[in-house]
């Protein structure tokens, strides 16, 4: 994943954008794009320590059906296994999958970054908002486009 995606969805995850910003990048991917970035997102996921507590509310916070496939599937569990599967079902289910994940990392993110806000090995739980982290991020990682 690019680090310009990964500052996004962490964006996300911190409040300071709309999932119609990321959703629509997503729906330009190609098939092969989309399941790449789901798998990225599950990593992020895993990173922010899912509880199982997560999972109805980022079925209510996604407005999605609890009927829905990718909703049955979390109901499961949050376990890696689980995630994965999501990975597998077919494509017209790619982007209720992805905002329902998209979901399940913020709540997961939002508490970890309470407990690891502003630690200086993660930048992913810097303060997003400030331009200044941004460049920093940006300048530590070699990357040179523009965010």
């Amino acid at each position: 994943m690019k680090i310009q995606d990964e500052i996004l969805i962490n964006k996300f995850g911190q409040g300071l954008i709309l999932l119609d910003s990321i959703n629509l990048m997503f729906e330009e991917f190609i098939i092969e794009q989309k399941k790449v970035f789901l798998n990225e997102i599950i990593n992020l996921i895993s990173q922010s320590k899912p509880i199982k507590e997560d999972i109805e509310l980022a079925i209510i916070e996604s407005k999605l059906k609890q009927t829905f496939t990718p909703c049955v599937i979390l109901k499961k569990g949050i376990e890696s296994h689980n995630l994965k599967i999501i990975l597998s079902l077919p494509e017209q289910e790619f982007n209720k999958s992805f905002v329902l994940l998209l979901n399940l990392f913020k709540i997961a993110y939002n508490r970890r970054f309470k407990i690891e806000k502003n630690n200086p090995y993660k930048w992913w739980y810097w303060d997003l908002k400030d331009e200044n982290v941004l460049k920093k991020i940006v300048e530590e990682f070699g990357i040179n486009n523009k965010i």
